[in-house]
């Protein structure tokens, strides 16, 4: 699409105001919106500027102005405001250099794409995110310095069973039952799963604006843990789709009165959400992974799996970059933290599926990702480290395709673990990181960024809190 295009669509759809749409640092979108007429082709190349200042581990104050320019090619008729709105993704530069801005991260994911070209291994990376997520219907916490609490409820939970849900002027609102039991939520049909509907307009709102979706169910945990599954695409896209599949579940679910959230862990003893990250190379219409070797994989599919657990402790620190992560990430629960590939065993880290035997769906699953990633800073860490496998030639060791409750402390002690906090995984990024640095896709400078943002932002506060449960240990000792 062009900038006529983008103004024939928007004419088309009898839209008034342009949505300018950008990520910041951690994987949010921020936007600005603008009437119609404020914007010209011209603007497709001068951009509009912004106070770079006051996005999340960008710019100082004393070097705050910055230009978003924004991309014809990702313009959408935006499906959640009440006015026909247009919206588009831009990608950040510099107002004096014109240079692209080393810190945006569609900026890195496009330079990981670029890179994989120049490496002439391969020209496409396809990425297939399985992300998951809950849906509310109501949270409240509070972090003060007299108190510290969070309570999260849905009415399908299993903690509601004798629960009053409520009444009305006339009558006692009666408590129908069919709810989903802790870790009961796979695969169940109404009335237990009562979120089908709802994921229904989420799939078909995604539609609209062209991402294509595989399939939508309920997942493991109670208390409305769902997945909605897109078709693999190209890497920089599913950035952008995956931007887009976050806002739309967001903001349907508010639209039913609900909330959503990408936190990997909200719910104790029940499952958390993670993001099964599919992967897969390619050389124009040929793949890359099929071959004779293990699983029906080539050797060079297997050296990128041996890249992606050499590096698989610093790529956590972009895949599952929260505090809250590490409590989906724990030995002897439903997360996978053995770095070690298997077919077919979702308690090895790096799975490669068996559905087909078509060289066409020949692809390795990353599963330690959640959703609460940037996605695009992401799915380019285990772009670059795939590379560093195939480049290096790295072997990924032996198949773990035990069942790891019937291994033994010491067989399991021979396999290298995810880490066990976040400070762990900026320890292990700052100790690992020349392979992302190659081709110059991320820098020093975003690295650094990275890890002091985490430590200062989120890692020090959390040390700093007590916590509801140490009151029910300590307070009486």
């Amino acid at each position: 699409m062009k900038p006529k295009d983008f103004f024939d669509l928007a004419k088309k759809n009898n839209a008034e105001m342009i949505d300018l749409k950008f990520v910041d640092m951690l994987g949010t979108w921020q936007h600005c919106s603008y009437p119609l007429e404020e914007w010209d082709e011209g603007t497709f190349a001068d951009g509009v500027g912004f106070d770079g200042s006051s996005i999340r581990g960008w710019q100082a104050i004393n070097m705050s102005d910055m230009l978003a320019i924004p991309e014809a090619a990702t313009a959408r008729i935006d499906p959640f405001f009440k006015e026909p709105t247009i919206s588009v993704i831009a990608n950040i530069v510099d107002p004096i250099t014109r240079q692209e801005y080393s810190r945006d991260p569609r900026h890195i994911a496009r330079k990981g794409v670029a890179y994989l070209k120049q490496t002439g291994i391969a020209d496409t990376a396809y990425i297939g995110p399985e992300p998951e997520f809950f849906i509310f219907d109501d949270v409240r916490y509070k972090s003060g310095m007299n108190g510290q609490m969070y309570e999260v409820d849905s009415s399908e939970a299993a903690w509601n069973t004798a629960k009053a849900q409520g009444a009305t002027l006339d009558s006692i609102v009666p408590n129908l039952a069919s709810k989903i039991a802790a870790k009961g939520g796979y695969f169940p049909v109404s009335p237990q799963d009562t979120l089908g509907d709802i994921r229904a307009e989420m799939v078909n709102t995604m539609r609209k604006i062209g991402i294509v979706v595989e399939a939508h169910h309920h997942e493991v945990a109670t208390a409305g843990q769902c997945e909605i599954d897109m078709k693999f695409q190209e890497l920089v896209k599913m950035g952008d789709q995956m931007m887009w599949y976050k806002y739309i579940i967001k903001n349907v679910a508010r639209r039913h009165g609900k909330t959503a959230t990408f936190m990997p862990k909200p719910i104790f003893e029940d499952n958390g959400s993670g993001m099964h990250t599919h992967f897969s190379l390619w050389k124009g219409s040929q793949p890359l992974f099929a071959g004779e070797k293990y699983a029906g994989m080539s050797d060079l599919a297997l050296n990128a799996i041996g890249g992606v657990l050499k590096h698989a402790r610093a790529i956590l620190a972009f895949a599952a970059p929260t505090t809250n992560s590490y409590k989906r990430l724990v030995p002897g629960f439903e997360a996978p933290v053995n770095l070690a590939m298997s077919q077919r065993n979702r308690s090895a880290s790096v799975r490669i599926p068996m559905y087909s035997s078509s060289p066409k769906a020949k692809r390795f699953e990353f599963r330690c990702p959640d959703p609460s990633c940037n996605p695009y800073l992401n799915f380019t860490a285990i772009l670059m480290a795939a590379l560093d496998g195939i480049q290096n030639k790295i072997d990924p060791g032996e198949p773990l395709d035990r069942d790891i409750y019937e291994m033994s402390p010491e067989e399991l002690a021979k396999t290298n673990k995810t880490p066990g906090s976040l400070e762990e995984a900026l320890c292990a990024l700052e100790d690992d990181h020349a392979f992302l640095l190659k081709g110059d896709v991320f820098t020093e400078d975003v690295i650094e960024t990275w890890i002091n943002w985490k430590r200062e932002k989120e890692i020090d506060p959390m040390r700093l809190r007590p916590h509801p449960f140490e009151f029910a240990l300590y307070y009486d000792n």
